[in-house]
């Protein structure tokens, strides 16, 4: 039988605290405004949006048994990603996708531009990090069975990105538009053109005409930063949505608890 808890009596009116007198208020000091200036912000918010159910659905889920480092390669590359975003971003802002200009906004942005060779050596080694990171998600998901029922459409989406990040490190290559990445540029698309039926429009497509040049720049360049990050962004959202409703899968090695009630069964 459940013991009956009482409340607690109330306290002597000689302990209570004392009410505060009228026309008086407590200190406040810049910090705790601040702090609650910012909860105001985000209750006012949170009560038109009702964000706040969103990321505690997205943020706070079940986690299978076995979980380890290996599942953190998939919020590495969502970082790399954004990483690459935030850099690109500032690199943009100096750079002049000219056939005669891009090379010599690089050269300013490299060596006059402060901390301009930091961030582009973030976004021109980034650009790989994320690549390598991207194949070591997708081979922990392969060899872990993360792709079988019920998140199959979770892995064609995983494969779209595959594909677009390699786009955007190809285009990318092209944008310093000096002879290096140049006459690698060149090879890539005539590899591109050996394709069999849309080989010869793909390199069309790409050079925008029969010969490199202002063209082919400026197309590189709307294609890596306006049509690639648009589709990479929709995409990570959706794979993103399918992780949370769907969860994450244990380690193959593992095998799940039966149920009491089939134990007994059984016995």
């Amino acid at each position: 039988m459940a013991k009956l808890k009482l409340p607690a009596p109330p306290l002597p009116a000689a302990l209570q605290p004392k009410p505060k007198r009228p026309g008086t208020a407590e200190r406040v000091g810049p910090v705790e405004q601040v702090k609650e200036g910012a909860i105001s912000a985000v209750d006012w918010v949170d009560e038109r949006t009702s964000v706040t159910g969103a990321a505690r659905w997205m943020m706070f889920r079940k986690v299978p048994k076995g979980t380890n480092w290996f599942y953190t390669l998939g919020s590495s590359t969502l970082f790399a990603f954004l990483s690459q975003a935030t850099t690109g971003v500032f690199l943009a802002m100096y750079y002049d996708p000219s056939a005669t200009r891009a090379y010599e906004s690089t050269r300013y942005l490299t060596n006059e531009v402060f901390l301009g060779e930091f961030v582009r050596g973030m976004h021109r080694w980034g650009s790989s990090v994320m690549v390598v990171l991207l194949f070591l998600h997708m081979g922990r998901v392969f060899f872990f069975g993360a792709y079988k029922y019920p998140r199959e459409l979770n892995w064609i989406i995983g494969v779209i990105l595959l594909v677009l990040t390699m786009t955007m490190s190809f285009t990318g290559y092209l944008l310093p538009f000096d002879q290096r990445s140049y006459w690698a540029t060149i090879v890539g698309v005539n590899i591109n053109g050996t394709g069999p039926i849309v080989g010869p429009f793909m390199s069309d497509f790409l050079r925008g005409g029969a010969e490199f040049g202002q063209t082919t720049l400026s197309r590189f360049y709307a294609i890596h930063m306006l049509l690639v990050p648009g589709a990479l962004a929709a995409l990570i959202g959706a794979h993103l949505y399918l992780v949370a409703k769907l969860g994450t899968t244990a380690p193959p090695w593992l095998k799940a608890n039966e149920p009491q009630e089939f134990n007994r069964e059984r016995v």
